[in-house]
């Protein structure tokens, strides 16, 4: 979404932002439980990980989303046709990224690391898909429209 490339990258921004936080409280929450350190815990790790997401976002799962859903949508599709794509492809490339950046963080580079990946791609993808299409999408498409000047 977004006219111009500033706008663009603040609607990347902002929907990062929103994925990197559910995303964050949700794996907390599973390897902490809902524990008293929850929001101390998500707070430590959310800017890296954000940092990590966006780079990723901007530069390499966007790109191949959006070039993976613009050969399969047609121009004359409905725009939730388009939406439903992309939202598709790029939740799938940022779980397997993520998922990965993740699990090294957890178990680093060992014998582990396989299977706890393998673990994590399966407990995100079930969780990011539903957040981005039913909460995260629709929001950032809502506060992107209120922040962002309409042009006539």
């Amino acid at each position: 979404m977004g006219r111009n490339k500033k706008e663009a990258l603040l609607f990347t921004f902002i929907m990062c932002a929103l994925m990197v936080l559910g995303m964050s409280i949700y794996n907390v929450a599973l390897m902490e439980g809902w524990s008293g350190t929850l929001v101390k815990d998500v707070i430590i790790g959310y800017i890296p990980a954000f940092v990590v997401a966006f780079i990723l976002d901007v530069f390499v799962v966007g790109k191949v989303a959006k070039g993976i859903a613009h050969k399969l949508v047609k121009e004359n599709d409905p725009m939730i046709k388009k939406i439903m794509f992309i939202s598709f492809f790029m939740v799938t490339g940022m779980v397997l990224f993520m998922s990965f950046y993740g699990a090294v963080l957890h178990v680093g580079f060992t014998s582990e690391l396989p299977m706890a990946y393998l673990s994590a791609i399966g407990k995100n993808f079930i969780v990011a898909l539903p957040l981005q299409i039913l909460l995260v999408g629709p929001l950032t498409r809502f506060i992107f429209v209120k922040i962002t000047p309409a042009t006539a």
